[in-house]
């Protein structure tokens, strides 16, 4: 199994990239071949344009979606999306580690879906959610939060975080196809004790296992991805 690991955090000694290698290790333990996208260190351009195409298919009016379908046809995406898109696909699994930034997910990161998942290669009209070419691959998102988890409750003032997170989940992972993992959320991360951090450790390693335990099982209709709790 191919397991892919986008990783969007600036600094290396963050919870975050803590997060992010545990999966690592647990993964590469279970016999994953791993790979990790760490788009700060890469540092990968977010902002979308014609620097996304080695040709152009329409000089006069530039429509990025056009471009888009027009390059996975003939294998003109720039270098770097090249790369990404590959890794793409060579993935049986996706784990997005990022902390929770204004309510979503890091520009670098909300740029790396606008230009990797490109038209053509990612989606087209009539393949998306249950026919989406990531049909039989799976997506798992990590979280590290600022607020705790009673600010994230139907009561606390940001509401229930499955409401933040049905964006990230249904309009972007499901949206391809993918079968999508319960997320995994460290509240408050920056603020808690180191016991509660290494607490926090062991439930990722235990919630990744559960995971890759589940990816394995043979296939039921209507199963879903639901682990025990």
């Amino acid at each position: 199994m191919n397991a892919l690991i986008v990783y969007a955090h600036p600094e290396p000694t963050s919870f975050s990239a803590a997060m992010k290698n545990v999966a690592v290790d647990v993964l590469t333990g279970l016999g994953c071949d791993v790979t990790v996208s760490d788009l700060y260190t890469q540092g990968f351009n977010p902002v979308a344009g014609r620097h996304d195409f080695t040709s152009v298919a329409d000089g006069e009016r530039f429509n990025y979606q056009n471009e888009q379908l027009a390059a996975s046809q003939d294998s003109s995406f720039s270098s770097d999306i090249q790369r990404e898109q590959q890794r793409v696909q060579e993935a049986d699994l996706f784990v997005f580690v990022y902390p929770l930034w204004w309510g979503g997910m890091p520009a670098i990161l909300k740029g790396w879906f606008d230009r990797v998942m490109a038209c053509g290669f990612a989606y087209v009209d009539g393949r998306r959610f249950d026919t989406g070419f990531f049909q039989g691959k799976h997506g798992l998102i990590a979280l590290t939060t600022g607020g705790t988890q009673e600010r994230f409750s139907p009561s606390g003032v940001y509401g229930p975080i499955d409401d933040l997170l049905f964006p990230h989940k249904r309009t972007m992972l499901e949206y391809l196809g993918l079968t999508v993992a319960p997320h995994f959320v460290a509240y408050a991360s920056p603020r808690v004790t180191q016991q509660a951090r290494e607490n926090y450790l062991s439930d990722w390693e235990a919630h990744l296992k559960q995971v890759f335990v589940k990816m394995s099982e043979p296939k039921s209709v209507d199963a879903g991805f639901i682990l025990p709790q």
